[in-house]
């Protein structure tokens, strides 16, 4: 089993290159760094919670575009994975990002994993022209039709919500056939999405997780990649974890979990280095 860290890179945290390079020297598989595009004000977001008050945290509203991130961290290290943790798809355009998500690849010496998810604020996403309640449809149009753009010389895609005639992209990505797509979400119908056109699966772990325990969704997991025809041992589990724990961590080691991500506090160097460093016990 494989462990990485999940970190929200804002105006007042480490940043993202020095966060990847730390993660790298202290022997982390992988880094994955989060998106929201914005934060509409409405009641229930009506902007940073004072310190320790309830609320959706200030790093939900400042977090840095991830590529962006990705791209220092690519810069700033030689052999740690690179993902988004979690890029919203279905509010994101779709040939940019495919552009953005095969440079990335290329230039990182094929180290990008993405992982793709369909956001849950909907002014967010509304605010995009994408449907809240067509958000996943929608995001797997997008990423099917972006598989076509990495995998084609002459791409072209015809769906409901995603339409175009031949046309050229390139860089293609590095990895071959494409790079690994993990699908985020909880639960049988997030797994029924990650098995349709994904690698891997990206469920939280936790109280966030609510009644939906992946370790004990595993063995649907399993009878749902049997069905297609498909190989668990190729097929990529990476949980989230909110708050973790040992004996949680061996429970997901004993289920065949390929890794587990562990979640930084978005701050600064000297705030978020010793919550690595803690972290580091796990890797032994």
């Amino acid at each position: 089993m494989e462990y990485g860290l999940a970190f929200f890179p804002t105006d007042r945290s480490m940043d993202p290159g020095s966060f990847a390079e730390a993660a790298e020297e202290r022997g982390f598989e992988s880094v994955w760094y989060a998106e929201h595009s914005h934060i509409p004000v409405s009641p229930e977001t009506p902007g940073p919670p004072e310190e320790g008050q309830p609320g959706l945290e200030r790093e939900y509203y400042a977090v840095a575009d991830p590529f962006v991130s990705l791209a220092l961290a690519a810069a700033r290290t030689s052999k740690i994975k690179l993902g988004t943790g979690i890029c919203l798809a279905a509010q994101r355009d779709l040939f940019q990002t495919a552009k953005q998500v095969a440079s990335l690849d290329l230039y990182s010496g094929g180290r990008f994993q993405f992982g793709v998810g369909g956001g849950w604020i909907p002014p967010e996403v509304e605010n995009h022209g994408t449907p809240y309640n067509k958000r996943f449809a929608i995001m797997r149009e997008r990423v099917e039709a972006m598989k076509q753009l990495w995998t084609e010389e002459r791409a072209e895609y015809h769906g409901e919500y995603v339409d175009f005639g031949p046309a050229f992209a390139w860089p293609k990505p590095l990895q071959k056939p494409h790079l690994p797509i993990l699908v985020g979400g909880n639960g049988l119908r997030a797994i029924r999405r990650a098995v349709r056109y994904g690698d891997g699966w990206i469920p939280l772990i936790g109280e966030d997780a609510g009644e939906n325990d992946p370790i004990e969704q595993m063995p649907a997991l399993r009878e749902a990649l049997s069905e297609e025809d498909r190989d668990p041992e190729a097929f990529n589990v990476t949980i989230y974890f909110d708050t973790p724990d040992p004996d949680t961590v061996e429970r997901c080691r004993k289920a065949g979990v390929s890794r587990v991500v562990f979640s930084v506090p978005s701050l600064d160097r000297d705030g978020a280095l010793p919550v690595m460093d803690q972290y580091r016990k796990y890797l032994i």
